[in-house]
């Protein structure tokens, strides 16, 4: 099994083999977040006070992986999605003060809606997630995202054409024939 600590060239490079086409990377712009936003919600109890901090264990694993982006060696890209996933965790904190029964319909519901689009995703790409065979691409997806979607704003052009140097450019698959 490969390391989880390849540069993010690397991680990305690999991860981006199984998105090239167009419609499965929008998907996963809705279903990456939903699936950290649940993952935030589901973990955002029990919270406990340490140093003056209200902490949950979504914060507790926010940490590891939020040094781990910091070190793949794009600093700005790991800072960006860092802040990206702070944010979401941050978003559903609140949610553990809600009735037991909501506060797991929603962490769950959202959970299932962001995986069942990120399948939606895979079949317009005709290929398996990335995680199916690298467990890794579980972090790398929302790295992916945020690096794709800050492209668009014209920011990693040069980290997004290594990539597809590597991996080739994305396309909109025709359904009709299996997937190359």
């Amino acid at each position: 099994m490969p390391s989880p600590f390849r540069p993010a060239i690397d991680l990305l490079a690999q991860y981006a083999r199984y998105h090239r086409d167009e419609r499965n990377i929008l998907t996963h712009f809705v279903g990456v977040p939903l699936i950290v936003f649940s993952i935030g919600v589901l973990l955002s109890r029990p919270v406990f006070e340490f140093g003056g901090l209200s902490l949950s264990p979504a914060w507790l694993l926010f940490v590891p992986a939020a040094l781990w982006y910091l070190t793949r060696g794009e600093f700005a890209l790991g800072l960006a999605v860092s802040l990206a996933v702070a944010a979401l965790v941050a978003l559903a904190q609140p949610l553990a003060e809600t009735g037991r029964l909501a506060w797991l319909a929603l962490g769950a519901g959202c959970f299932a809606v962001g995986w069942t689009i990120q399948f939606l995703g895979h079949y317009y790409e005709g290929r398996k997630p990335a995680f199916a065979d690298d467990l890794v691409g579980l972090l790398v997806g929302p790295m992916f995202v945020v690096m794709e979607l800050l492209a668009m704003a014209g920011w990693f052009k040069t980290l997004v054409e290594r990539i597809e140097h590597r991996v080739g450019p994305t396309i909109v698959r025709d359904l009709a024939h299996p997937a190359t």
